[in-house]
């Protein structure tokens, strides 16, 4: 018997996952302990192994697609097997939510839609701003009866954020306003019928539904049921209308439609440059798309002309950069932060390390001391080292430190387990691994879990001090800067020394003022006295 292969959870936090590549494709024999493809989680990309034997049947989600954990990803069962209803079934219950609403719809298509007339455009209130839901019509600069050519500004309708000239995107006869001047609709409301002229569009205006206005007029008929899948002006479909163009030059005011003056941005043009065709001398799309600059006025020579183009690129975002927002997010929100600032001497430190690096096939980081004396400052203070639940409170007394690890998609924090039991060169050795697999999205899930306190460090970016966000649900976080050299006060005299500034972030819910301060003291302690870290 076939078997549905659901999207696994691969990771404590994972909320959906991604198909970064499929290792088998459909037809092929899959054994026990197959890799099937690579999900990329909020975590890692990593591999996902079959459990059955068989043929791959389906694939339910291509490469790069993304789907819920327990929605279908594949099937696997005997060669020629029938999984129709296994497909179908999947379907349906991913549908069932919406069933009911779609037979509704249908239903209201088919007995209420009413067939447009060749050539006529029912025009709706446009979304003009991100934000928009409706939009009050200022004045119309075409009234029924007037010959419209695509271009044209029909009127100007006031949104929540400015009052904007719409554009019609069609040539005819304006045959009916559904808003008079001052009144206000919900966006996809008629606002009005454009086509060829004659043409009787009274059933049309009728039986059209739209949104409940704010204030109907006197000659909008009043839509009760849906009636008409309008045809929607190109506009919403390319572009938000932009704002009314002015720009001043020797001549006074420039009147330019939107869309002309987004072609000129696109294009480089210099409006001023563009003789207008439309009314009133209005520059509209023909003029720009018929535009060559040896057309431009004398007048014009010798001005500064912009030849800048907005532009910028769209990335996706990946599933480790959407769990990391909302873990922020969460966090940031939900434990009432405060930062104690510090700065340490670090000339014991620069002398320890150089000591301890002379031994042959040994090597550790400034980093590496830093997760080893705060793994010995929060066995003496287990408050800093405790997390937060809702009805009590969790003092750890084992001490795993996360370190955060910056890759190409965000931040990791592989977690260094019993820190205060390792010695440096360990530390340093699992840091080290743990860096390099981050990068590959190689780390496990078991890997990046159980952290009791955390440490970032962007010193080695040349960053002096920073506050970081708690990587919850610990109760504190390190942000450690660079080393710098600079004078400081040693026995009543100022001397070159080197010092490095620590930020802690507390949640106050769990650690006070004070109880993050002794901790800090006890951690200045190990830092600058790191020969007592051996002890």
């Amino acid at each position: 018997m076939a078997e549905v292969i659901n999207m696994p959870r691969l990771s404590d936090t994972m909320e959906e996952g991604t198909v970064a590549s499929w290792l088998k494709k459909v037809g092929d024999k899959v054994s026990e302990g197959d890799i099937l493809a690579e999900i990329e989680t909020d975590k890692a990309t990593m591999e996902f192994e079959s459990f059955h034997e068989g043929t791959l049947l389906y694939i339910g989600v291509q490469e790069g697609e993304t789907t819920k954990v327990d929605e279908l990803l594949a099937i696997i069962g005997k060669e020629g097997e029938d999984i129709s209803s296994l497909i179908n079934g999947a379907t349906s219950e991913a549908s069932s939510e919406t069933k009911e609403d779609k037979k509704e719809e249908t239903k209201t298509a088919s007995t209420d839609e009413v067939e447009l007339p060749k050539g006529v455009t029912v025009v709706t209130m446009p979304r003009l701003s991100d934000t928009m839901e409706e939009g009050t019509v200022a004045s119309w600069l075409k009234k029924v009866g007037d010959e419209v050519n695509e271009g044209d500004i029909l009127a100007e309708i006031e949104t929540d954020k400015a009052t904007m000239e719409f554009e019609s995107f069609q040539s005819g006869t304006l045959l009916y306003i559904g808003l008079n001047e001052g009144d206000s609709a919900k966006v996809d409301s008629l606002l009005a019928i454009i086509g060829p002229a004659g043409t009787d569009v009274a059933n049309i205006a009728k039986n059209f539904s739209a949104p409940s206005a704010s204030k109907p007029t006197e000659e909008a008929p009043k839509a009760e049921t849906p009636k008409v899948e309008a045809s929607k002006p190109e506009a919403s479909k390319e572009k938000p209308v932009s704002t009314t163009t002015e720009s001043s030059s020797a001549n006074g005011r420039i009147f330019i439609s939107p869309l002309a003056k987004k072609m000129a941005d696109e294009r480089g043009i210099n409006v001023a440059q563009v003789k207008g065709s439309g009314e009133n001398g209005r520059i509209v799309k023909r003029d720009i798309e018929n535009f060559t600059p040896a057309a431009a006025s004398a007048a014009s020579v010798g001005k500064f002309v912009p030849s800048g183009q907005e532009d910028f690129d769209e990335k996706a975002n990946s599933q480790m950069r959407k769990v990391i927002a909302k873990r922020l997010a969460e966090s940031k929100f939900t434990a009432p932060h405060y930062y104690l600032n510090v700065e340490f001497d670090m000339a014991n430190a620069i002398a320890f390390r150089e000591q301890f690096n002379s031994i042959p096939d040994t090597k550790i980081s400034f980093n590496d001391m830093i997760v080893k004396a705060c793994a010995l400052a929060l066995k003496q203070h287990p408050q800093v080292n405790s997390q937060w639940f809702a009805d009590k409170m969790r003092l750890n007394n084992h001490v795993h430190i996360g370190v955060a690890v910056a890759v190409e998609d965000g931040l990791v924090v592989p977690v260094v387990k019993f820190a205060n039991e390792q010695t440096l060169p360990q530390i340093g050795a699992a840091v080290k691994d743990f860096a390099g697999r981050a990068r590959n999205k190689k780390l496990t899930p078991q890997e990046m879990e159980g952290s009791t306190f955390t440490v970032s460090n962007l010193g080695m970016f040349g960053i002096e001090s920073f506050t970081s966000i708690i990587n919850q649900p610990n109760s504190a976080i390190l942000s450690v800067g660079a080393i710098v050299e600079k004078p400081v006060a040693k026995n009543g005299q100022i001397v070159v020394g080197n010092t490095m500034k620590l930020c802690l972030a507390c949640d106050h819910r769990t650690v006070d003022g004070a109880t993050g301060a002794q901790f800090l003291q006890t951690l200045k302690g190990y830092i600058e006295n790191p020969v007592t870290m051996l002890v």
